[in-house]
């Protein structure tokens, strides 16, 4: 069987279409049989099957594929979370023709029911009512196993941000083991990674060509099974790439002096196990026909050291202009992983985005709120991907880090089509942005040495200088937009990358003149050294210039504006000291968080490979190398969510205690400078004082009811939130 990979493109658009493309567009697409006998269908050629509610917007995955598998020909039905404890849902639609797609949502189902403390979360935004449960944990293999239960021969594809980040061995956070590649535990025929538009509709027309599930090898951006290493493949060993340890080679039993040197010799595995075999030298073979051979789960689960060598290695193919495959041993089973799909083109980015969506929750809902829909209506994504490499984010895992821009004229033909078919429009976009608001058709200047590049991060520790800063054609769509007829206001709620921002003040001034809506939320994240480094986010110095230059064109345009800053707790490297320090910054710049967020090690983000092995996997890993703290005990997680929120007086037993042993029992007091009193209010009591506290956008009190002779006061005057 041939298996090579195409590093030539192919236009979405550009395939022969499906002979089912007779029947038209659907309105939307069928969720019964009944509304496939309306449009005149007997069966479905491919049935898409998702965690959430199914609303026709492209913001919403299983919407986007669907509309895009319609676009090519192919009849295409929607299972809109399906009661798992059966089959009778997996069947209600009939049997597919070509194949099951199934996704866990939007959201990976283990990080949407469950909160950074593994508690369960009271409600589910992809669900009419916000209603909890109405997935199962680990949806991809439940579903996938439900398919399988209901239709036997029928190939199962699993796709989605659930699968994407699933792809190999990995680190499950919430079992606290490292789990095998979910193509294993879904049992199902082939994994698609990433936003994966390219590689589903290849599968598409392969399969209605007549195809085999089993035939579809060496398509970019797919995860499948081989049973040997394809003729014309050469095998390298990650610890060729990257030593995790010192090796050495097998002691000689027949001699004392050191064997000879043997030319092609393989390395030999750090895990002890025998490197898969070819006796073949690599040298022979062009870069793009060698594949790197990962150590095997068996070795992985057991050992944080080689898991931390896995991502690191990992980590370094996920540039589609120089990425490998890769190889990674389940027991008697080889798990083989394509290189990444090639970006989408401008003109491929709008096709997709022009799709006839309705926009809207499917009709079954009826008048039922979806919290994420609400969110999204009238938001529009301008593009995709993101290279800033933080490291406790997925999306340069999952979208890569290569931005894929839609054209000027198809953003404004999706704001015109939202003012003048929306049924709630009021003339507010809710967004212009994606994974980052500000990286709209930023790029390499040179598109060879993006090609070749293979650094984790554009912008750290700095901006590189081959990067181009230029936001003049985001300045150019955000006047056009907010010039159209009807349109009031154009808010920017995506997260916004302020040292790339400073890098323009014009683009600044026309953020903050025209796009924020008295508040702009940006992430330092922290502002101590050491987790940031651990990050890979740029100093507090960075943003000291941002604030500057907002509060200056605030001031100018007449407007009082402010910065919410966001912060992460328990990030992989951070002291208590760290937390302590921000907790004074936050004191010191007057700010109070409503919300924290503690780090959720997802699976295989490169800060859960630190959280998980104890070391700093930006640089060398090894045996010896020294470990990095890591707030893993349930206490000291709390703790540090506690300093975000020291003005809180359910936290402040917690940071009395913890002041007191780290010798900073001067910060406990009743006096301004203190960080928390030191009497502790009895919540919920007899009301004996009242205090009222500022928060944006509105005023709330808090009542509470001191307790114990001696123990002070409050103090007479509310604290003022800087606003």
């Amino acid at each position: 069987m041939k298996h090579s990979i195409n590093n030539t493109p192919v236009n979405l658009f550009s395939y022969r279409k499906y002979w089912a493309q007779r029947f038209g567009v659907s309105p939307e697409l069928p969720m019964t049989q009944a509304e496939m006998a309306e449009l005149g269908w007997d069966s479905c050629d491919i049935i898409l099957v998702t965690g959430d509610a199914y609303i026709d917007h492209p913001s919403f995955g299983m919407a986007l594929i669907g509309r895009l598998l319609e676009a090519q020909g192919f009849r295409v039905g929607i299972i809109s979370q399906p009661d798992w404890t059966g089959v009778a849902d997996f069947r209600k639609l009939g049997r597919p023709n070509l194949f099951f797609g199934v996704t866990g949502g939007n959201m990976d189902s283990m990080v949407n029911r469950y909160t950074s403390d593994k508690k369960i979360r009271s409600n589910d935004a992809y669900t009419p009512q916000g209603e909890a449960g109405k997935r199962p944990d680990r949806a991809v293999n439940v579903y996938s196993h439900r398919c399988r239960e209901a239709y036997k021969d029928v190939p199962i594809i699993i796709g989605g941000i659930e699968a994407s980040l699933r792809r190999i061995a990995h680190y499950d956070y919430w079992s606290d083991t490292v789990r095998k590649s979910v193509l294993l535990d879904s049992k199902a025929d082939l994994l698609v990674y990433g936003n994966a538009e390219r590689q589903v509709v290849e599968i598409a027309h392969r399969l209605a060509g007549g195809e085999k599930i089993q035939d579809l090898v060496g398509i970019r951006g797919t995860v499948h099974f081989i049973k040997e290493i394809p003729e014309g493949w050469a095998v390298k060993h990650s610890t060729e790439l990257d030593q995790p340890g010192v090796l050495s080679l097998p002691a000689n039993p027949y001699q004392e002096e050191p064997a000879c040197a043997v030319e092609n010799a393989p390395t030999q595995a750090a895990d002890g196990a025998q490197p898969i075999q070819l006796n073949l030298s690599t040298k022979k073979f062009a870069r793009d026909h060698v594949v790197i051979e990962l150590p095997p789960y068996e070795a992985l689960k057991d050992d944080a050291i080689l898991y931390a060598h896995a991502s690191r290695v990992m980590h370094g193919e996920t540039n589609p202009g120089n990425a490998r495959a890769l190889i990674q041993r389940h027991g008697a089973r080889l798990v083989w992983i394509n290189p990444p799909p090639l970006p989408l083109s401008t003109p491929e980015m709008d096709g997709v985005f022009d799709l006839p969506y309705s926009r809207l929750p499917h009709k079954a809902y009826g008048e039922a709120n979806i919290p994420a829909f609400e969110m999204i209506q009238h938001s529009v994504n301008i593009m995709r991907g993101c290279f800033g490499g933080c490291t406790f984010c997925s999306i340069t895992e999952h979208e890569g880090r290569i931005i894929q821009s839609r054209s000027e004229d198809s953003i404004i033909r999706e704001i015109e089509m939202i003012r003048d078919t929306s049924p709630n429009f009021t003339g507010h976009i809710s967004d212009l942005g994606g994974p980052t608001a500000n990286m709209y058709r930023l790029a390499c200047k040179d598109p060879e040495i993006e090609r070749n590049c293979r650094k984790l991060s554009c912008v750290y520790p700095g901006i590189c200088s081959n990067l181009n800063t230029d936001h003049s054609s985001l300045i150019k769509l955000y006047r056009r937009a907010r010039a159209l007829p009807g349109i009031k206001k154009i808010f920017i709620a995506s997260g916004l990358r302020y040292d790339l921002a400073v890098e323009s003040p014009e683009y600044v001034r026309e953020l903050v003149t025209h796009h924020v809506g008295g508040y702009l939320k940006i992430a330092p994240e922290h502002t101590e050294a050491g987790p940031l480094s651990k990050m890979m986010k740029p100093g507090m110095g960075t943003y000291d210039r941002f604030k500057k230059m907002f509060d200056k064109f605030s001031k100018e345009a007449g407007k009082e504006q402010y910065l919410i800053p966001y912060f992460i707790a328990a990030h992989p490297g951070t002291t208590d000291q760290d937390m302590l320090n921000l907790t004074l910054w936050l004191k010191t710049n007057g700010f109070r968080a409503d919300q924290v967020q503690a780090f959720l090690p997802s699976p295989m983000s490169i800060a859960t490979a630190m959280y998980h092995s104890g070391k700093d996997t930006l640089h060398k890993v090894n045996r010896v190398a020294p470990n990095i703290p890591i707030p893993k005990s349930v206490k000291q997680r709390r703790l540090h969510k506690a300093f975000l929120r020291y003005h809180d007086p359910k936290n402040w037993p917690l940071l009395r205690e913890a002041l007191q042993q780290m010798g900073r029992a001067d910060l406990i007091g009743n006096g301004k400078r203190h960080l928390i009193p030191s009497f502790q209010p009895k919540i919920d009591g007899e009301v004996s004082s009242v205090r009222t506290f500022e928060k944006p956008g509105q005023r709330f009190k808090t009542k509470y009811t001191e307790f114990g002779a001696g123990k002070g006061k409050a103090p007479k005057k509310p604290v003022a939130r800087k606003r």
